[in-house]
């Protein structure tokens, strides 16, 4: 019974834009449905990174530490700024990537990167992951099976996110248009990088 609650919760979790939603976006935006989901699979890894750390309590230190807590949330919010202020100044949408492999690992790095700089990805694990654990089981392997499939369920939301944007790209093809949304979607890296810089613990 605490497996449906807990794929519930993660559920509702998924479905409330952030970071994540917005890094993923951009990269679908970007360069397709390819991107986005190389940007996902670096997203969901840095989330079970967080969920993993959380389950044997390395986290904790990140809390623990205010010095390491401040320097993750600045340094995720530089990265969040600078891909805010790549897609303001990029002229030309359609740009094709020379190497897609390499535009694919970017996307990966992009994905992933932004996770691990985000402190509150880590609290969240810690705050998130423990309210699901029924009294008397094995904590640390119940933390662990809660991470994987918090990571799976994450994994199905965005891979229908990103095949609704793939298909919205294709539809509205026109370069002003594609333009246009990677504009918004670097207003909104930057505005989250703003945020993420002035907001405190």
């Amino acid at each position: 019974m605490y497996l449906i609650a807990f794929i519930g919760a993660c559920v509702l979790v998924a479905m409330v834009p952030g970071v994540s939603t917005a890094v993923i976006l951009r990269q679908t935006v970007r360069a397709g449905r390819g991107s986005g989901l190389a940007a996902m699979l670096g997203n969901e890894a840095g989330i079970l990174l967080w969920a993993l750390a959380a389950a044997f309590g390395l986290s904790a230190l990140v809390l623990a530490s205010e010095l390491a807590y401040d320097i993750m949330r600045v340094v995720g919010a530089l990265v969040l700024l600078y891909m805010g202020v790549q897609s303001l100044r990029r002229k030309d949408h359609a740009e094709i990537e020379v190497n897609p492999v390499d535009g694919v690992r970017r996307s990966f790095l992009a994905g992933f990167g932004t996770c691990l700089a985000n402190p509150k990805a880590a609290v969240f694990a810690m705050s998130f992951l423990p309210q699901f654990v029924p009294q008397g089981q094995n904590v640390p392997l119940t933390l662990v099976t809660l991470a994987v499939v918090w990571v799976l369920v994450d994994t199905v939301w965005y891979a229908g996110v990103i095949w609704a944007v793939a298909k919205a790209r294709a539809v509205l093809g026109r370069p002003a248009v594609r333009r246009r949304l990677e504009q918004i979607s670097g207003v909104v890296l930057i505005a989250l990088g703003v945020r993420l810089v002035v907001e405190s613990r």
